[in-house]
């Protein structure tokens, strides 16, 4: 009841989304289990310090990633946050609960000779869905916008104008982004291209398929990949990857890191600080090949 109910507060209400929603189903149904198995029952208002400890250890000694496990312990602590504002509880039983240290890891990206040659180099071909994939691809690394808010831009978000997209990102914040004469000309060139592919009148989105559906998660994730296989060895790489890599590109060309956080759309200057350690890491790399005595 709890947690169905925190569920649709946080979908309905917050606005989170749909990923976020589930992410956060998984991590409190496993909680729940957690406690079930521990004391027979789920009532929100017997959970107690001790038992998010054992829950915390139990994780810890299923070798679980410490990052995994604080992203639990964040879907806990906002799923208490919630029956507190609601009056279930009075206070929040996981504060005092300390978290396994996560090991920081450095964002994978591409490198810009890589994008170079994927970009200006590749043969994608002239159909439709070969136009329209090289912008995806092209437009992920000029603007860094994420994934979600790709498929979710709109024809009346696209200003060719004025050279900027209006971005709806997280929590529906928007902003705009400016992009450069190349991206205005594959935006050119995939419009008239789309102007032949029937949609139904109610869709508006600005990417389509071929058949005018809008684009899916799963479909513009296995575009990017399949088109960084051909450039790239990275282990993982993804759309998120080709945000990385536009991060890096602009603060390693001199970007300020403030500027960086508007147009990635982090709500703090403390998430955009991990692509200065991407770019000082390069830096390292490149002093000890070209200096004659760096070893």
């Amino acid at each position: 009841m709890w947690i169905e109910s925190f569920l649709r507060y946080i979908q309905y209400e917050k606005n989170y989304s749909s990923h976020t929603v589930l992410s956060y189903k998984n991590d409190l149904n496993q909680f729940e289990k957690f406690a079930i198995e521990q004391s027979g029952s789920f009532n929100v208002q017997k959970i107690d310090t001790p038992l998010i400890r054992e829950w915390v250890i139990s994780m810890m000694e299923q070798q679980m990633d410490p990052s995994s496990i604080s992203r639990k312990m964040s879907a806990l602590r906002t799923f208490f946050a919630y029956l507190i504002r609601k009056n279930y509880l009075q206070t929040d039983p996981s504060k005092g609960v300390r978290l396994p240290k996560a090991k920081k890891r450095l964002p994978s990206f591409v490198k810009p000779t890589e994008m170079d040659r994927l970009i200006d180099e590749t043969d994608f071909g002239t159909d439709f869905t070969a136009i329209r994939d090289k912008l995806i691809i092209t437009m992920f690394y000029s603007t860094g916008i994420r994934r979600a808010e790709l498929i979710g831009l709109k024809e009346e978000d696209v200003d060719l104008f004025n050279s900027t997209i209006k971005v709806t990102g997280k929590r529906n914040k928007q902003r705009i982004i400016p992009f450069g004469w190349e991206l205005a000309q594959m935006i050119q060139t995939y419009m008239k291209a789309r102007a032949q592919i029937p949609r139904e009148a109610e869709e508006n989105r600005f990417f389509v398929r071929e058949s005018g559906k809008p684009l899916y998660e799963e479909l513009v994730y296995r575009i990017v990949t399949s088109r960084l296989d051909s450039v790239t060895t990275l282990a993982k790489h993804s759309p998120h990857t080709l945000r990385h890599s536009f991060a890096s590109a602009m603060l390693n060309n001199g970007a300020e890191l403030n500027s960086v956080k508007e147009l990635l759309g982090h709500s703090s200057l403390s998430s955009t600080e991990i692509y200065t350690h991407i770019t000082f890491e390069e830096l390292k790399k490149n002093y000890k090949q070209a200096h004659p005595r760096a070893e």
